[in-house]
């Protein structure tokens, strides 16, 4: 009899709980329009920085996404300043709310362009021409394409297999401090909304929103995953949480053992 009372104590109490996160779980409408005309912006992307779920207005600068009291909303678009957006009572309460966005002003400079004094003779030129020097690594029995190892040299593939399998300094430091957060990367590359915006992306600016983290230490991160300056430097967004992400799941392998 006591079992069966607890049982039912405990269903209960999983019952108001689910209904309590449904309650405070809302649909969050709004309209995202240009502070300068006051006219709507399609195509934004809405990122709730609390849940990891984004959507993208439309014609009309609408959206709607699930949201509760005091969740983060981030608004990202090209030419236009990104904000974050704290969700209130009367953001959740009325339906027609106005979220302005502020165009950027770029000022264009003269760029020339002359990386190399190119003769037009095949065998000169291809001499000249410098080489990238990034080699990549692959270890057996972990899950990865492979591990930049920078320059070759004799002390290049050592590099690598020190730092992956003594984790322990930087790594853990980050990862270990950082859990939560570090959790949300499966659920950034599962919505493909926010696959979306990261992939037309080079400021690292959603990523350091999203992870919580610095920009420096994000470079940090795929220094240490011995991915090479050149990735860090010419990847886009989407690319460098795939290259966290890899190492975030090798991290845990090797600290498990």
């Amino acid at each position: 009899m006591n079992k069966l009372l607890l049982r039912l104590f405990i269903l209960i109490t999983l019952s108001v709980s689910i209904n309590f996160i449904n309650a405070q779980n809302k649909s969050l409408i709004a309209f995202v329009e240009n502070a300068a005309d006051n006219s709507p912006i399609s195509s934004v992307h809405v990122i709730n920085l609390s849940q990891v779920i984004g959507v993208i207005t439309d014609k009309a600068g609408k959206f709607e996404i699930q949201a509760q009291l005091n969740d983060t909303l981030y608004f990202s678009y090209l030419g236009f300043k990104s904000i974050k957006v704290r969700v209130t009572n009367d953001l959740l309460k009325f339906k027609n709310s106005k979220i302005q966005l502020t165009e950027l002003a770029y000022a264009l400079e003269e760029v020339i362009i002359k990386p190399y004094e190119l003769t037009g003779y095949l065998e000169i030129d291809a001499k000249n021409v410098p080489i990238s020097k990034s080699y990549r690594y692959s270890i057996p029995g972990l899950p990865s394409r492979g591990y930049e190892g920078g320059s070759r040299n004799s002390g290049a593939f050592s590099k690598v297999v020190n730092a992956i399998f003594n984790p322990a300094d930087f790594l853990y430091n980050l990862f270990g401090k950082q859990p939560k957060q570090l959790k949300k990367l499966q659920q950034m590359k599962e919505d493909y909304r926010i696959r979306e915006l990261l992939s037309s992306k080079f400021d690292r600016e959603t990523l350091v929103e999203l992870l919580q983290v610095e920009k420096i230490d994000i470079d940090e991160i795929l220094r240490n995953c011995n991915y090479s300056d050149s990735f860090i430097i010419s990847a886009n967004d989407l690319q460098i949480l795939d290259a966290i992400s890899g190492c975030y799941e090798e991290f845990k392998v090797l600290n498990r053992k």
